[in-house]
């Protein structure tokens, strides 16, 4: 498996790989002798006890039954399932299409109470229009060689979008680089339809948007898109990856971050303005 952009997964897995190495200590064992009696190689050991092969549960319970710790295995492979949930290859979670992906993701919109989202790419799912939903998620599909689902995956991603926008106890406080407002996805008149969306989505109580304007001297430098539900958990999107983080600590840097960048932002009828601004610009 790769290695995470994620701290919060790499951290995980060089616990799993810290605690192997202390039961084998305890057992007064010699990675040699392990490799011996597992039946593998010497340099796996290694690998493992230095998180730079991922094991498997198999191997889990090979290491803990040399050792004599067998009851450390079901805990050691809960952790080890657990540090590879926080990094999930593109390819596994879209393998049957984009729908899934849409769909599996609802329940954590559905108990999330509070948003916030940063967007220095694309214009976020909450507020898309079908027009440019359907764009993204054609070229995203293209570009990963998918099935063709796209027509589902974006009735799910409204529908979605719907069920958070019009909850009654939901708060989106959501943050747009200005260069989003630039980027055409779908071309000019899919563009202004949704720049026309989003500008409606202003009126919802339920949504705060401030956009970050191109010429505003920074304390925050651009980063990567995230979301963080209810200040406990961040989801951002790499181009190969869908990465996870709970680590409490490395939440904590993305909600300075995202302050950081609230101060930034205008809101209002300035915010207005430059959607507006983009807008003129597409004629």
């Amino acid at each position: 498996m790769a290695t995470s952009p994620s701290s919060s997964a790499q951290a995980a897995r060089e616990h799993v790989a810290a605690r192997l190495r202390e039961i084998r200590l305890d057992a007064g064992i010699t990675k040699r002798e392990l490799a011996a009696r597992a039946g593998w190689h010497e340099s796996k050991s290694s690998r493992l006890e230095a998180a730079r092969t991922a094991p498997s549960d198999d191997d889990i319970r090979a290491w803990c039954r040399v050792c004599g710790a067998e009851n450390e295995a079901a805990g050691l492979i809960a952790s080890s399932r657990h540090a590879d949930s926080l990094y999930v290859q593109w390819k596994r979670l879209q393998s049957t299409g984009l729908k899934r992906l849409q769909v599996s993701s609802l329940p954590l919109f559905e108990r999330t109470q509070n948003f916030k989202v940063y967007c220095s790419n694309v214009i976020p799912g909450f507020l898309q229009t079908p027009g440019y939903a359907t764009a993204l998620l054609r070229n995203i599909r293209a570009f990963r060689e998918l099935p063709d689902d796209v027509a589902d995956a974006v009735a799910a991603r409204m529908e979605r979008s719907r069920l958070v926008r019009e909850g009654a106890r939901r708060r989106l406080a959501i943050l747009l680089e200005e260069p989003v407002l630039r980027y055409r996805i779908g071309g000019a008149g899919v563009m202004a339809g949704q720049l026309g969306g989003v500008l409606s989505a202003m009126d919802l109580p339920s949504v705060s948007l401030g956009v970050i304007p191109v010429d505003k001297d920074r304390q925050m430098w651009p980063i990567e898109s995230f979301t963080i539900f209810d200040d406990e958990r961040v989801d951002h999107e790499p181009l190969s990856a869908s990465v996870k983080i709970i680590e409490p600590e490395e939440v904590a840097q993305y909600r300075k971050a995202f302050r950081c960048l609230y101060e930034q932002a205008v809101y209002g009828a300035e915010a207005r303005a430059l959607i507006v601004k983009a807008i003129d610009a597409l004629n």
